[in-house]
């Protein structure tokens, strides 16, 4: 199968990265090493390639309404240029994905979705529209990276002369011009640091590429996927396919949060309000690895010989220097302090449900 490529795949020959294929795209798994780059957005900058993601508009006079009715939080509170958090379920409480919702006007949404799930998503809203909507897959118009860690300010303020303090976390800015090339600034983030997402035509991409690690010089590296995963896991992030899919509800997954369950109908809602008045049979953990070895995703959860679910996701977590996971369980197994058994080669090995244990960055978000 022919691998299709970002617009930023010479920048990935030339900076040295070791592709593979993630879902279908041929991208960096690396450059100078999972760890190094790990360390290096935590304590100055990165620059990630995440163009493999999808983006959806949706316009049009029911916009809002029809938004609210496809997503589980309260897109009615949010502000022209805000940006927030949303996950998009079946009607039995299943994830179809979580995304990013971007809000220009009740008549104007842009929505980021994980790149395994474009085709999915699209078709998934397109079934579902309300008459008169214009709906379109502008995936193909942009390339997405992003500037991660506590320089990432700093650095590219260094390329415009707008003032990036007005980007609050979770808000984006709608034009903003960096070395001469127009784009869409927001401030989230996927690594537990602060940081920007920039969206930007693609003939612009390799330009800009250079640009952000010139002005960031020692400062900053590009960053692959095997160092996107690492910090999005200890900082608790959640991964589609992982923490969430469409046989893991949100309510489950500890994402209650962003399921406003008071909020219209909207698709799920009546199977989620069944399983929250129900009392969840199991529910994520956090957990500690007590003996030796990591745990991994769909390693089998054990107590007194007994199988009570599976790891979500697991790892040797680098800024806390602990081997950490999520991990889906009977509930009756989840209270703080439970020793448990992570089946690592066919062996089991002690763990102790925790909370509290992942990774939180240490100054205050914007």
């Amino acid at each position: 199968m022919l691998l299709k490529q970002t617009d930023l795949f010479a920048m990935h020959q030339k900076y040295g990265g070791k592709m593979v294929d993630f879902g279908g795209w041929d991208l960096p798994i690396q450059y100078e090493g999972i760890l190094k780059e790990h360390h290096m957005v935590r304590k100055k900058a990165g620059l990630f390639d995440v163009s493999h993601m999808g983006e959806i508009e949706i316009k049009g006079e029911k916009a809002e309404e029809y938004v609210q009715y496809l997503l589980s939080n309260n897109i009615k509170k949010m502000a022209q240029y805000q940006v927030q958090y949303n996950i998009m379920c079946y009607p039995d409480g299943g994830v179809v994905d979580d995304l990013i919702v971007y809000k220009y006007s009740p008549e104007h949404y842009f929505l980021v979705v994980n790149a395994a799930n474009t085709d999915k998503d699209y078709k998934w809203i397109m079934e579902n529209a309300f008459p008169g909507l214009e709906i379109k897959n502008l995936s193909d118009d942009y390339v997405q990276m992003a500037v991660q860690g506590p320089k990432a300010q700093e650095i590219l303020q260094k390329l415009t002369e707008d003032d990036l303090d007005s980007i609050k976390f979770f808000w984006f800015k709608p034009e903003l011009n960096l070395s001469g090339v127009n784009c869409i600034a927001s401030r989230t983030g996927y690594t537990g640091e602060d940081g920007f997402e920039i969206y930007l035509s693609p003939e612009k991409a390799a330009f800009l590429w250079e640009e952000i690690l010139q002005a960031g010089g020692e400062d900053i590296c590009p960053i692959g996927l095997g160092a996107r995963d690492t910090l999005r896991f200890e900082a608790k992030l959640p991964l589609y396919g992982q923490e969430i899919d469409k046989d893991i509800s949100p309510l489950e997954a500890k994402l209650g949060f962003f399921v406003k369950l008071d909020n219209d109908d909207f698709i799920g809602k009546e199977a989620l309000l069944a399983q929250k008045e129900g009392s969840m049979s199991r529910i994520q953990v956090e957990f500690e690895m007590l003996g030796k070895g990591i745990p991994r995703s769909h390693y089998d959860v054990e107590k007194n010989g007994n199988n009570i679910g599976w790891v979500t996701s697991g790892a040797y977590a680098p800024s806390l220097d602990k081997k950490i996971g999520l991990a889906l369980i009977n509930r009756q197994y989840s209270q703080a302090g439970e020793e448990i058994d992570v089946v690592i080669r066919n062996k089991r090995i002690k763990a102790r449900v925790a909370e509290g244990i992942f990774y939180k960055k240490k100054t205050g978000s914007k």
